[in-house]
Formats: C-alpha cells, sequence, structure tokens
C-alpha cells in the first residue's frame, strides 16, 4: 500500500490548480529564424572583377520588433553592407534577418530588453553567415563581419535618450 499523499500513487490531485500548477515563470525562447528579405547587387559587374583597388566597406545595423500574436514578437535584425572604390561599387547586400521569439511572464522592462539586446545577440551569428556567404556567392571575397556587442549597444541607447529627454524639459526658474 502507498503512504497517504504519495505523488507516485495519489492521481486525484486538486484540480484547481491545473496540471501541473500555474504557468507563472518566466519563458523567452526563438521559435524560428529565417530570412525574410534578401537582395544582393553587383550593379558593375562584369568590369568591377578587374578592379585592383582596395574597397572602402560601410556596414549599417538596424533592430527592430514587432508583435507578431499573443506572446510573440518578430525581431528584425537589418543589416547593409556595401563595397565601394574609386571607380565604382562594387556590391550592396541588404539584408532583413528574423527570428519569431516566443515571451510568456516577463516583465516589460526585460521584454523590451531582450528584444532589442539579446534577441540580435543570438540572431547574429546566422545573419553573419549568410551575408559572409552572399557576398562569396557574388564571386568577392567573404565579408566576415566582427562580433558586435548588442548589450552595450542596448545600453548606449537607453542613455542616449534619457538624455535627449532631460534636455528637453525646461530647467527650473528661480535657484535652488
Amino acid at each position: 500500500m502507498a503512504d497517504e499523499g504519495d505523488v507516485l500513487t495519489d492521481l486525484n490531485m486538486d484540480p484547481a490548480t491545473g496540471a501541473n500548477g500555474a504557468d507563472n515563470l518566466p519563458s523567452v525562447g526563438i521559435i524560428t529564424q529565417y530570412v525574410k528579405d534578401m537582395s544582393v547587387e553587383v550593379p558593375n559587374a562584369p568590369a568591377c572583377f578587374q578592379w585592383n583597388e582596395q574597397p572602402q566597406l560601410d556596414v549599417q545595423f538596424n533592430i527592430g520588433a514587432d508583435t507578431a500574436g499573443e506572446g510573440m514578437h518578430e525581431v528584425t535584425l537589418k543589416v547593409t553592407a556595401s563595397a565601394t572604390c574609386a571607380k565604382g561599387q562594387l556590391y550592396l547586400v541588404d539584408l532583413s534577418y528574423c527570428g519569431l521569439i516566443g515571451i510568456r511572464n516577463l516583465p516589460d522592462e526585460h521584454a523590451h530588453a531582450f528584444l532589442f539586446a539579446e534577441a540580435p545577440r543570438l540572431l547574429f551569428p546566422f545573419a553573419r553567415r549568410v551575408i559572409a556567404d552572399s557576398t562569396r556567392d557574388a564571386g568577392f571575397a567573404p565579408l566576415v563581419l566582427d562580433p558586435i556587442d548588442f548589450g552595450t549597444l542596448y545600453q548606449q541607447q537607453l542613455a542616449a535618450r534619457a538624455q535627449e529627454q532631460g534636455a528637453g524639459m525646461a530647467s527650473p526658474a528661480g535657484e535652488a
């Protein structure tokens, strides 16, 4: 005979608590990731393959997040990379790499930090590979992007925004 209240044999649990108890713990995760939009242009081909100048690289990043349903957000890591030299543009790669992020029971300030700092950090290695493959497939040396500290960039953006809001406020008149 089983002991009174034995978890392994007592199947008459209180139905009010739910099957496994309340689902109120914070939970975040990447559901899927994908290339949402991509463009690779080599406007001066085939002449550009004979140019022997060192190209000037320009890489720009942008991060966006949109609600994609109850508890789901689409985080977009947009990367634009171009190489130019005196004779013209070698290539232009425009990538929107996305992740579908599930978030439950997370306070708004933590969810915001996850969407704009942690999610891009998790997506970046995959976007980096797509950029490297596309430049290589376009006939150039692969553009391997340096790692990016999205957490520090997020903190800098918050500090800049707070400073802008503080500077926009009128200072009180008189002496304190």
